[in-house]
């Protein structure tokens, strides 16, 4: 203990010149008692700084991380040396790692490509060719990290995902039959700019393929984007058929009329209804904080800690 309150004092000097990092230490979790659901934060919707990452989440007396990016790299491109040094700061934190957050078919649909190949935005540059070996490459990932979990896509959506949708289909019950053979837990998250990308489109997929290495992450958030009610339309489709929840959320720009990110509890979506459903369904899977909402300065931090006190709120009033 008191070598954490001698490197926190250490740290707090340290971020005092950075701007906006010092509410890092301003406004921990206090009141809120213990929380019903495994909850955590993608590291890098804080920052890039993993161990500050890791050091904010665990401010917040919260237990869990989700690895997406570190350092500035996909988590599929660092080093032994990078990797070995996350799991030491993850132990250090005390936090457990909810999932791997692979870019695994969020690139083109080799019968159906999309008009343009798209790259992922979080720093990966991957094809259809790379998939044995990231799949390969992400559950050693799961194993060294020891969590089960690996979050994959289902390729960027294309005009018509009707059509694609048999081989996207066939393509996930194949990953399904590699994750039992690894003993491993796939988690398809619907994604808005790919094939499977609301609650309804989700649910279809998953009860089709009836696998118990191929589960949901459940993103009301990315359901919005395409239309969806996420609660209680798209939660009907997906009740029990998911390990992991992002929350995230929408509003409508009251100068555009578009949508865009909001702090958690600031936008339309009814995460209080969400998450009692959850309470009462007995959900004990993962959840992270996917922020992607920024502020007008564009902080990071101060984004993250915006969305994650009102999402404590939510569930303190739950």
């Amino acid at each position: 203990m008191t070598w954490r309150l001698t490197r926190r004092r250490l740290l707090q000097t340290t971020l005092a010149a950075v701007p906006g990092a010092m509410a890092l230490f301003s406004s921990p979790r206090r009141g809120w008692g213990a929380l019903p659901f495994k909850l955590g934060i993608i590291t890098d919707e804080i920052t890039q700084d993993f161990e500050q990452a890791l050091d904010f989440i665990s401010h917040y007396s919260l237990e869990y991380c989700e690895l997406r990016e570190l350092w500035k790299k996909n988590i599929m491109n660092l080093s032994h040396d990078e990797l070995a040094r996350a799991k030491d700061l993850i132990q250090k934190h005390h936090l457990t790692v909810s999932d791997i957050g692979s870019p695994i078919m969020k690139y083109n649909l080799p019968e159906m490509p999309a008009r343009e190949e798209k790259r992922d935005t979080f720093r990966a540059n991957f094809t259809e060719q790379d998939t044995e070996r990231l799949f390969d490459q992400a559950f050693e990932l799961a194993r060294f990290f020891g969590t089960r979990k690996v979050r994959i896509f289902s390729y960027w959506r294309v005009q018509d995902p009707e059509k694609a949708y048999p081989y996207v289909r066939d393509r996930l019950a194949k990953a399904a039959e590699t994750a039992r053979r690894a003993d491993l837990l796939l988690v398809l998250e619907n994604e808005h700019e790919c094939n499977i990308g609301t609650g309804r489109e989700l649910g279809r997929v998953l009860k089709e393929i009836n696998s118990q290495h191929l589960k949901g992450n459940w993103d009301p958030g990315n359901a919005v984007m395409l239309g969806e009610v996420p609660y209680p339309d798209g939660y009907r489709h997906v009740r029990g058929w998911f390990a992991h929840t992002h929350v995230k959320d929408v509003r409508k720009n009251a100068a555009t009329g578009k949508l865009e990110w909001a702090p958690v509890g600031g936008g339309f979506i009814d995460w209080k209804g969400q998450l009692e459903a959850l309470r009462v369904d007995g959900y004990e899977g993962t959840m992270s904080l996917e922020t992607h909402y920024r502020r007008p300065d564009g902080n990071a931090m101060e984004s993250t800690r915006e969305s994650l006190e009102g999402l404590l709120k939510i569930i303190h009033e739950v």
